[in-house]
């Protein structure tokens, strides 16, 4: 049974999960009112070993974070990791925004919780610009959701797990890309548009936002 009055936190990346690429709490501040306005109360919260502390297995958490410099040891964080880990275990639900298929790349689990990842030299993306996504209509998430035009990042040859379900595509070079994809068994969405503010500023891109999290807390769309 939902929550009356669902829970979210978003995870913004800091230190050695921020980068110099992404506006990491300008973009989370924006994913915060989005799921506001989706009936959510939001905490937002930097990539501290303890940032997960009281998060539940029915709160959404939203990971917008990256991969910055490793300066410190990896041993504080593995609480961090095992947290998300055992959130996914508990089948508690994620959603993985844009630059995440880089970030907890100190972590065996996060690319199994999230369905893929991204792979240095393979892994790239198109100049940004103006982009009409393809939409996969026959889910509730994108049911209805009607074209999908974003001035955006489009990552391409990201390393995906081949049970994922793609729900948003590109194409590039003759070849189909899934830019959000469901994780195969787990309640888990990555949804790879967001790399800034002006993307969460789209509306149909924010009302692609809304309906992943309001899915995922299994909940209709607003």
């Amino acid at each position: 049974m939902p929550r009356a009055t669902p829970r979210a936190l978003v995870l913004a990346g800091r230190a050695r999960y921020g980068d110099p690429w992404h506006d990491h709490a300008a973009t989370s501040h924006g994913v915060a009112l989005e799921l506001q306005s989706a009936g959510f109360t939001v905490d937002v919260r930097s990539t501290f070993p303890d940032a997960l502390a009281g998060l539940t297995p029915d709160d959404l958490l939203v990971v917008n974070s990256g991969l910055g410099p490793a300066e410190d040891d990896d041993a504080p964080w593995r609480p961090l990791h095992e947290a998300v880990r055992d959130h996914a275990a508990a089948d508690g639900p994620v959603l993985a925004l844009h630059q995440s298929t880089m970030t907890f790349r100190d972590s065996p689990w996060w690319s199994d919780v999230i369905g893929g990842h991204w792979v240095d030299g393979t892994s790239w993306h198109p100049p940004q610009a103006e982009h009409t996504f393809d939409v996969a209509p026959s889910h509730p998430v994108t049911e209805g959701l009607g074209p999908l035009v974003v001035d955006d990042e489009r990552y391409t040859d990201l390393v995906v797990a081949p049970a994922v379900r793609p729900l948003v595509t590109h194409d590039e070079g003759g070849t189909t890309h899934p830019v959000v994809w469901l994780a195969p068994s787990r309640r888990a969405v990555y949804d790879g548009l967001g790399h800034d503010l002006g993307s969460y500023r789209t509306p149909a891109r924010a009302a692609l936002l809304r309906r992943e999290a309001r899915w995922l807390v299994r909940l209709p769309p607003a």
